[in-house]
């Protein structure tokens, strides 16, 4: 017995050796073949011996099953096939419309900046709409002020036309960059023109101190002129009309002629130095010269010199005494005005 015990212990060395090289193989399987490799070493000798023929087995059973399973769905697999088929085939189109796509990508992109840029004007000038729609009753009396400038300019209201014009000279500075803003300051300046013409025509009429006053205030706010300037269109309009009066004289008759001139002269020409001096007294303050260069002056010499001209050229065809005593007479009275 005791050597069967000694026996016994050499081969338990030998009986643990094979278990232990198999113990060493499971590691070397994969994830999914450990669990397996694990029963197969649970296995006896016996066990391990029919596995083969239970892994055939098992190996023609499920090639049956499989078998079945093609043949009871063989529609299935033949409608897969055709769908895979088509699949590549919408693929290649797919992959052909793509290429297309990514071709035209550039102008799509250049396309939706076009369209962006249009919108973003479209929306502007429906926010310009917008805003002209709340803003329609005051356009409107914008737009009417040139019309009533011109009917205040017709009737004589001169004040109100040069308020308005002082209103839309003052839109026309706050809003520089608007069109109809500035269209509208057009118009005024036409009408302007219109008034400012009209006011001096009535320089050229036979019109009194207090009316050469307001005229002459009414130039000032329109702007047009240097003080200068206007001293000189203030005496060219009174020697127009002047002149328009000798015009109507009849020139035939010599004698009638100089004696309506010298007439014309006693009583009008000083009213105009007159009228002069008291317009622009404020400014002169009593010497013409100091400011005007003897503008003043230089008209009156100018005057008086055409008057001599005219005398000396009409005279000889006087030869009746008491005409030309008449005319001596009064010239006298022409000079005594003058001195005065």
């Amino acid at each position: 017995m005791v050597m069967e015990l000694e026996n016994g212990d050499d081969v338990l060395p030998t009986l643990a050796s094979p278990t232990s090289a198999m113990a060493g193989l499971l590691p070397l399987a994969s994830v999914s073949q450990q669990p397996y490799v694990s029963e197969l070493l649970s296995f006896t000798l016996d066990r391990l011996h029919k596995e083969p023929e239970l892994l055939r087995v098992d190996a023609e059973r499920l090639q049956r099953q499989m078998q079945e399973v093609a043949v009871g769905n063989y529609r299935a697999f033949i409608a897969a096939s055709d769908a895979l088929v088509a699949i590549k085939e919408e693929v290649t189109s797919i992959d052909k419309h793509l290429e297309s796509l990514i071709t035209e990508i550039p102008n799509l992109t250049s396309g939706c900046t076009e369209f962006i840029e249009s919108a973003e004007q479209i929306l502007e000038k429906r926010k310009m709409n917008q805003t002209l729609l709340a803003n329609h009753s005051t356009l409107l009396d914008l737009l009417e002020i040139p019309q009533l400038m011109d009917t205040c300019v017709r009737n004589g209201n001169y004040d109100e036309a040069l308020d308005l014009e002082a209103f839309v000279c003052k839109l026309s500075t706050m809003h520089p960059k608007l069109p109809v803003i500035q269209a509208l300051a057009a118009e005024v300046r036409q009408t302007t023109q219109s008034l400012l013409s009209q006011l001096l025509q009535k320089l050229r009429s036979n019109i009194q101190l207090p009316e050469c006053l307001r005229i002459i205030g009414y130039l000032r706010r329109i702007g047009v002129f240097s003080e200068y300037e206007m001293r000189l269109q203030f005496l060219r309009c009174r020697e127009s009309w002047l002149t328009g009066i000798l015009e109507d004289l009849d020139q035939r008759n010599a004698y009638e002629y100089l004696k309506g001139m010298i007439s014309c002269h006693r009583m009008h020409l000083f009213d105009v130095v007159n009228q002069y001096r008291a317009i622009f007294a404020d400014d002169t303050s009593g010497c013409e010269q100091n400011y005007d260069g003897g503008l003043l002056f230089s008209w009156a010499m100018h005057q008086i010199t055409s008057h001599l001209k005219t005398l000396k050229v009409m005279l000889p065809k006087i030869t009746e005494g008491g005409s030309l005593s008449n005319i001596l007479d009064q010239s006298m009275l022409f000079n005594f005005h003058d001195v005065r």
